[in-house]
């Protein structure tokens, strides 16, 4: 019986893919085989000897401490692509939001008195005029599950879409629309957009990606969307371009001080993937991943471990978390032939500082294999499936 810990509402749809004859789920489980999570923070929480593996209900980490995931063998999944279309529709209407100054107009209508209504709607609309989409240009910094699907939505909409990512996947590229243009560095791409939109993790490398320097590359009246992360634009300098008007809108998804008061801000609640269906989908899709790797030991969508998926073979099977330091799979086979195991299959993949070994075996796997690779120096779990 495996033990999973839900450490927020995890739709039950997703929670359904976990048989219970096989699982027990309480968002109070003791030293769990699992944890499912969305935005709770687990930086500062224990992690118990027995945790294999945490399954995060959405794209971003940052709420999980993968360091410390990675140095005690615990493999960290992510649902990618399960909310692309939740934040895509977000993107496309806040696009629509700032091109026809829809909150402005609403705002404004808000706060006429009834009397003479019609009259004071009619002379105030030419203040509120806006422009189509249609001929306009959109960037797009970051073209994974999300940025792609923004790109083709947005092509379909007569837009010119131009993106940049440096490490766009083969399977991204092949979803691309081919009427995507590549940009060849971001400064490229940020002085012909009208509309930049970020779907990038937060890091070193784009922390205040847009910054004062690139600000000023941008055409007048441009419209910066932020619906990936707080940090990505350096705020203090957009707000300068936001009060002088050569920034026309900062649409952001991650309003953290007053400048959401900003009559150029157009700030909302982190409702990226706030829709019943992105919810579903994220749970499910990590319910499957969480469920394969306890029982299959197979690793797909991790953002700490290599992935690693092989049909199970003979009896038994060894799942193998391990530094990645040379001679380990030397090691690993040594250690199972000296007791007297016979590999059927075996892979072996690497990732940064770790690495991660599956071994089918056509005998049963005693203890005494399991204590003896243990004892492997950089070896950091070994599980028997």
């Amino acid at each position: 019986m495996y033990r999973v810990l839900t450490l927020n509402n995890i739709s039950s749809v997703g929670l359904e893919k976990l048989p219970r004859d096989g699982y027990e789920i309480s968002s109070d489980a003791n030293d769990p085989d699992a944890i499912l999570v969305r935005s709770a923070k687990m930086h500062d929480m224990e992690i118990g000897e027995n945790l294999k593996a945490v399954g995060r209900a959405g794209a971003g980490v940052n709420n999980i401490p993968l360091d410390k995931m990675s140095e005690k063998g615990v493999v960290v999944f992510n649902a990618p692509g399960a909310n692309a279309n939740a934040v895509k529709e977000l993107v496309i209407s806040s696009m629509l939001l700032a091109s026809r100054n829809i909150c402005q107009a609403w705002d404004y209508v808000r706060g006429l008195p009834i009397d003479n209504l019609k009259v004071a709607v009619e002379e105030g609309k030419k203040n509120y005029a806006g422009s189509e989409l249609p001929g306009k240009t959109l960037g797009i910094v970051g073209l994974g599950a999300i940025g792609v699907q923004i790109a083709n939505a947005a092509h379909a909409l007569g837009m010119n879409v131009i993106g940049f990512d440096p490490s766009i996947t083969i399977k991204s590229a092949w979803k691309l629309s081919s009427g995507v243009e590549q940009a060849i560095s971001i400064d490229e791409l940020f002085s012909k957009s009208n509309f930049v939109s970020f779907h990038v993790p937060l890091t070193e490398g784009t922390k205040n990606i847009l910054n004062e320097t690139r600000i000023k590359l941008l055409p007048k009246d441009a419209v910066i969307l932020n619906f990936a992360r707080d940090g990505i634009v350096d705020e203090d300098a957009l707000e300068k371009a936001l009060d002088d008007g050569s920034v026309k809108y900062y649409v952001t998804d991650f309003p953290i001080d007053s400048r959401k008061n900003h009559e150029r801000v157009i700030a909302l609640p982190h409702l990226g993937a706030s829709t019943q269906e992105a919810e579903d989908n994220c749970s499910v899709m990590v319910a499957h991943q969480i469920k394969d790797y306890l029982e299959n030991g197979n690793i797909l969508n991790s953002v700490n471990f290599p992935e690693a998926v092989m049909p199970r073979a003979g009896k038994e099977r060894l799942a193998i978390t391990n530094k990645n330091i040379p001679n380990m799979v030397g090691q690993i086979s040594t250690a199972i032939a000296d007791m007297g195991g016979n590999i059927v299959d075996m892979l072996n993949k690497s990732r940064d500082d770790v690495a991660y070994t599956l071994v089918d075996l056509e005998n049963e796997i005693s203890d005494d294999v399991i204590n003896k690779l243990s004892e492997v120096e950089g070896i950091l779990t070994v599980r028997k499936i």
